[in-house]
């Protein structure tokens, strides 16, 4: 642990606060107001999402052509605008569009800069730290802002503001690291040419297409919960909502936490077992009637989710730390996300609209993972024996198949 380490894992943990409370604030403003139709909160979703799309070719570069510290204060800037622009009384669509911004540009800023302080063999624990602050954040932030939200939305945005305001703060402690990739390209075919080099490895194919998988799936289970919950459970307002998304959350905390000791690095072929229990414990969840045995079943869709993600997302940092930047590496990653949240978010945003009943949507998300984990995997090469995994990735980038 470093002084920059630690003053990253507070940063993070104050905007990652902040992104959820600001979330469920949204929620509860549209919740409370009268006739807002059913397409309203995943279309809220959609408007955070389009950024990290539509800017994908643009903020890779932009996080690898300056010190990442820098990069993360402007994203915090744009959060903070957008959280101010719902304070005013700006329509919550087009605000959150540009908070969705601000999480654009710092995405590629917050996991680049790991391999940029951290040697290879410290990755999968300094990413396991990131998360389980994250997921933290995660659970105070869904928990304090419904709360909060509930007794007074002007309340929770100044505690959202504030929170942005405190990341901004503390990332000057983090250190202005020369970029490794300075001076190179940008825009769309910059993006096509890094896009290409990446998927050259088939280990980079089942770290990009996994993790869009996860997050797509993760999109539409918490918009379902939005309907399922009051249908099912029979929950009455935003901070019973906010307590399922807390047993995801506690359950990714835990899955981060073992990671490091059951997935290592080395090991990636291990993470799609974890995949393939997500989706067995979604069907699960959609055959349950009472709250807690549906938090239980959240722990651990939480806990296989994490099991999955950590080891992932080291793996694609170090790939393209090594190859086209990690910056240019986690917005592409942003980019295929959030193209699949996109599309799975709209599909659910149609069947919502066109009154899709919420238990079959969530057997139709379960049997969906398990599909696309076995597509997913399908070429996956066997794990290196005895090798670094340099070497596998130095193999990889130069067009490796399996």
């Amino acid at each position: 642990m470093t002084r920059g380490l630690y003053a990253l894992l507070v940063a993070q943990f104050l905007t990652a606060f902040a992104d959820n409370a600001i979330l469920f604030t949204a929620i509860a403003m549209v919740l409370n107001a009268p006739g807002t139709g059913a397409w309203y909160i995943p279309a809220l979703q959609s408007a955070f999402l389009i950024a990290f799309v539509v800017l994908a070719p643009w903020v890779g570069p932009f996080a690898d052509n300056r010190p990442k510290a820098v990069v993360l204060m402007i994203g915090n800037l744009l959060k903070g605008a957008g959280a101010l622009l719902i304070l005013v009384g700006l329509e919550p669509l087009l605000a959150y569009a540009l908070v969705g911004v601000g999480a654009a540009v710092y995405g590629p800023a917050k996991y680049g800069i790991l391999p940029e302080m951290l040697p290879h063999d410290r990755l999968v624990q300094a990413n396991s730290l990131i998360e389980g602050s994250t997921i933290v954040a995660i659970i105070a932030g869904t928990v304090v802002g419904a709360r909060v939200a509930d007794a007074s939305i002007h309340s929770a945005l100044l505690v959202v503001v504030a929170c942005y305001g405190l990341s901004l703060a503390t990332t000057f402690l983090i250190p202005r690291i020369t970029p490794r990739h300075a001076g190179e390209g940008r825009g769309v075919r910059h993006f096509i040419d890094m896009m290409r080099t990446l998927f050259a490895s088939s280990r980079a194919r089942f770290v990009m297409l996994g993790t869009s998988l996860f997050w797509a799936a993760a999109a539409v289970l918490r918009l379902l919960l939005v309907a399922w919950a009051p249908v099912v459970l029979l929950t009455r307002n935003t901070a019973d909502i906010a307590d399922l998304t807390l047993a995801l959350a506690i359950g990714i905390v835990i899955g981060a936490v073992l990671v490091p000791k059951l997935i290592p690095i080395e090991r990636l072929r291990r993470a799609r077992l974890a995949a393939y229990a997500m989706g067995v414990f979604i069907l699960v969840l959609s055959q349950i009637e009472a709250v807690w045995p549906a938090r239980a079943a959240l722990v651990f869709v939480g806990i296989t989710g994490g099991l999955f993600m950590v080891p992932v997302n080291a793996a694609l940092q170090e790939i393209g730390h090594l190859t086209i930047g990690s910056g240019g590496a986690v917005a592409l990653q942003n980019f295929f996300e959030n193209v699949a949240m996109l599309t799975t978010v709209g599909v659910y945003t149609f069947a919502a609209a066109n009154g899709a009943p919420p238990v079959a949507s969530i057997v139709t998300v379960g049997i969906l993972v398990l599909i696309a984990t076995f597509l997913v995997s399908w070429h996956l090469p066997p794990d290196p024996n005895g090798k670094g995994q340099e070497s596998v990735i130095a193999r990889g980038a130069g067009g490796e198949t399996g």
